[in-house]
């Protein structure tokens, strides 16, 4: 399966050169400015050490930017080596503090190996953001046995893997946070996406469990939910700069049902980080829509009469 097939799902067939030609006559929603989280606080997160999986791009990378900037030392990993090592340069050049490990969340030796690395490294671990995952679109019954286990084994195994290794740490340090990162596609179905929202439904089991079994350690575990955001995920490789613009403004306004523009990594990026502030530390068990309205758009469909 390409990634093509991956972003048709997504983008619902509107964002081919064809189909954007004529897309300048729709403007995106206004949507007030929205102020950085480390704007209002400086460096929230002075001194906490962070653990991100996937960061090499789109929302992970954009994430260890936002902890870096908000004063934590983060970790992290991602099967990318020149896109990790490129994303450390960009985050030490800022000023922040963080460490780029090749590993494959997959594999568990490799996730072992970033998770006990860093808390070596950094001397413990107090918030982790297991963030990696995949896509494939294709009908269930077109769907190979290989498509289905490499999705589940990166983002649901993954999931558990990183977890699996993160607690003990966070058991050992008196608690501590878990944020996953999971998909509106949890809680709204899409045609072609069953691998894709099926991983991610499991990822909301993992999450309800730990946080039931870990919070008297003072672990809090939640998920994050995002909705359509501008990552390589999503954008067609073919499209210019000018035409993906264009192509997005018809992709929030068709898709988006409540703010009716697509997220950026960073926006998404700023909810985690409002997640893993103490003001959210009664916060646990918890999967947050930040989608910009379409799981409740979604779920006030009628059916026709």
């Amino acid at each position: 399966m390409t990634h093509e097939h991956s972003r048709r799902a997504v983008l619902g067939g509107v964002a081919g050169a064809g189909a954007v030609a004529g897309l300048t006559a729709l403007a995106p929603s206004a949507v007030a400015d929205e102020q950085p989280f480390q704007g209002r606080q400086a460096r929230p997160f002075e001194g906490k050490i962070v653990q991100i999986t996937g960061a090499t791009s789109g929302i992970g990378e954009a994430t260890a930017k936002a902890f870096a900037a908000a004063g934590a030392k983060v970790a992290f990993c991602g099967r990318r080596r020149n896109l990790g090592r490129e994303v450390e340069r960009a985050i030490r050049e800022s000023g922040g503090e963080a460490t780029y490990t090749h590993a494959d969340v997959r594999d568990p030796r490799s996730v072992q190996r970033f998770v006990d690395g860093a808390v070596r490294r950094y001397g413990g671990l107090d918030i982790a953001f297991n963030n990696a995952g995949i896509q494939y679109s294709a009908r269930l019954h077109e769907t190979t046995l290989e498509q289905w286990d490499d999705l589940m084994d990166t983002n649901a195994r993954g999931v558990f893997l990183a977890m699996k290794y993160q607690i003990p740490h966070l058991i050992d340090a008196g608690g501590g946070q878990v944020i996953v990162n999971s998909s509106v596609g949890a809680v709204v179905g899409r045609p072609e996406l069953s691998l894709y929202q099926a991983s991610k439904q499991a990822v909301q089991a993992l999450v309800q469990s730990a946080a039931l079994e870990y919070g008297g350690h003072g672990i809090r575990v939640n998920a994050i939910l995002p909705g359509i955001t501008d990552t390589p995920m999503i954008r067609p490789p073919e499209l210019d700069d000018a035409t993906w613009e264009q192509a997005k403004v018809a992709l929030g306004q068709l898709n988006v049902d409540g703010l009716k523009t697509v997220a950026t990594p960073d926006q998404i990026a700023q909810a985690v980080l409002a997640m893993a502030a103490p003001g959210f530390g009664y916060l646990t068990g918890v999967s947050l829509p930040v989608d910009g309205g379409v799981a409740a758009g979604r779920r006030m469909l009628l059916p026709e009469r």
